[in-house]
């Protein structure tokens, strides 16, 4: 898909822009994969320059306009349409909704609940047997070879 866009041009601080058309993949800092240069714009004098016939024609392709290009072709009644926010929108702050308790039961006093007392776990047995098998691995000497 085609894309018309700005490119910046000129010296710092002196902004001046070329109106191109190019593959909206590709950065607009390059000049390769531009399909062609269809105007200018001064943003210091405010006045761009843009062959008309040319941005019919690209539009008549499928090429879409950025959302500046497309205030700049409004403005130059290139197009007809009314302009588009421009600027990045912020996300709306969403404001949490006050939490809403459950209402309380108040208890029931002709239903006496019984206490149930927690029960003790049980002393747990040691095992012997296993300590026995440690004390037989020690008692068989480990065979050694000689280190040469």
């Amino acid at each position: 898909m085609l894309a018309i866009r700005l490119k910046r041009v000129g010296r710092k601080n002196d902004p001046s822009f070329r109106i191109i058309v190019q593959d909206h993949r590709r950065s607009p800092k390059k000049t390769r994969g531009v399909a062609e240069f269809v105007g200018s714009y001064d943003a210091r004098k405010g006045t761009p320059q843009i062959d008309a016939e040319r941005v019919k024609y690209w539009i008549g392709q499928g090429a879409q306009p950025s959302d500046t290009v497309h205030n700049l072709l409004v403005d130059a009644k290139i197009i007809p349409g009314k302009k588009v926010n421009a600027l990045n929108a912020k996300t709306p702050v969403v404001k949490e909704a006050p939490k809403v308790e459950p209402k309380k039961v108040a208890p029931v006093a002709a239903a006496p609940v019984a206490e149930v007392k927690a029960e003790e776990p049980a002393p747990v047995a040691e095992v012997a047997a296993p300590v026995a098998e440690v004390k037989a691995e020690e008692a068989t000497p480990a065979a050694e070879t000689p280190v040469a």
